[in-house]
């Protein structure tokens, strides 16, 4: 695997998520006055390790961070620096086998693309207290057992497939919001891209290759002009990138031959038949009951509960939703139950549902959504 320069390189990881985020801070100072560069990954690359050699400097009477400064001084200072290979060779090295898999996630998700620790919690459904408790622990693990943040041997990179597919996965839905970061889900589909065709032997990845391509599709969709969100049944589908539905498709079939079906294939299998113009639901509904044997989930049985509910009636999808256990705090949950008993004509506790979506709710235009939703509540 080609290894270009990046934050990653300093070995030091406080050093490095400072440098990152200084670099962030940079940009939303910067680009909205002189406009976004060329190469936005490349410019934060190289931004972050500059921050990172200018507090080697200020700290350079130590030994270490003196050979630190060395290093990085040697580094040549070139803004179209091969981005994916530097953000995914960043995450396998987060993925290190030492630290909890929800810790490796956590940690390269605090490094990788900016994101702030309220939308890695939001990711995990954890409290952000949790969270921020877990980034620490996971540190300090890395400082106390000296666990070197570098890129492991070639052979042992299967082992830490999981973990990276989780981070890519997680890195997409960020972008998918709302709101929307269209660069966040550019950024992981080609390390999906990537992945797949560094590792073509792993199902897992061409599948998740797949699932990010069908979801991408029907972005422009998802939101109105006004910022609305507009649910699947009501999207316009003119507005779906066809061409980004057959990539999806074709990135799907290249995992069958490889006869592992996993948790991402079966994904891009539910999302390439939510791209059909008629939908077979009791086979949706299959797809997600096989999906929670294989990754079990309470989000996964909600799913499957709504699947049920448009194959068989809301009743037997709200008998499903309401043996469903750990979701309360998540408003999707909240928010599917409030629909069916709407469906069912029981307004008082439809209303109910809704109204504990909305304290839920973590944006703004999801919020909007259910206030929509409240007011018609009386609707059919």
């Amino acid at each position: 695997m080609h290894r270009d320069p990046g934050p990653a390189f300093l070995g030091d990881i406080d050093l490095a998520e400072d440098a990152v985020q200084d670099a962030f801070a940079i940009a939303l100072q910067r680009w909205p006055r002189d406009g976004a560069p060329t190469n936005p990954g490349a410019w934060i690359v190289t931004t972050a390790r500059n921050r990172a050699i200018d507090r080697i400097r200020r700290e350079q009477t130590l030994a270490r961070k003196t050979e630190l400064l060395g290093r990085a001084e040697q580094l040549p200072d070139d803004e179209d620096t091969t981005i994916p290979d530097e953000r995914l060779e960043l995450i396998f090295a987060c993925c290190h086998p030492a630290l909890a898999p929800e810790a490796q996630v956590a940690l390269t998700l605090s490094l990788f693309g900016g994101l702030t620790t309220p939308e890695i919690a939001r990711a995990f459904l954890v409290p952000e207290p949790t969270l921020a408790q877990r980034l620490v622990r996971a540190k300090r693990k890395i400082r106390d057992a000296g666990i070197p943040l570098r890129v492991p041997p070639e052979h042992l990179l299967p082992e830490r497939l999981r973990s990276v597919l989780a981070v890519i996965y997680l890195v997409f839905n960020a972008g998918y919001g709302p709101p929307v970061r269209v660069e966040l889900c550019g950024e992981a589909i080609r390390l999906a891209l990537l992945l797949a065709t560094l590792m073509p032997d792993e199902p897992e990845a061409h599948g998740l290759h797949a699932l990010l391509l069908l979801q991408d599709a029907r972005r422009d969709a998802r939101v109105t002009p006004a910022g609305e969100l507009v649910l699947l049944d009501d999207q316009d589908r003119s507005q779906w990138d066809d061409a980004e539905i057959e990539q999806g498709r074709a990135a799907l079939l290249r995992a069958l031959p490889l006869r592992q079906p996993g948790p991402y294939q079966l994904q891009a299998a539910i999302a390439a038949a939510h791209s059909e113009d008629e939908r077979d639901w009791p086979r949706i509904a299959l797809l997600y009951r096989r999906l929670g044997e294989l990754a079990p989930s309470p989000v996964v049985e909600l799913n499957r509960a709504v699947a049920v509910a448009m194959a068989d009636g809301p009743q037997a999808g709200l008998t499903l939703v309401d043996a469903i256990d750990g979701l309360d705090e998540y408003h999707l949950y909240h928010s599917a139950r409030a629909d069916l008993l709407r469906r069912l004509g029981r307004t008082g506790e439809s209303s109910s549902a809704y109204e504990r979506a909305l304290e839920l709710a973590p944006s703004d235009v999801e919020r909007d959504f259910l206030r929509g939703r409240l007011a018609s509540r009386s609707g059919s």
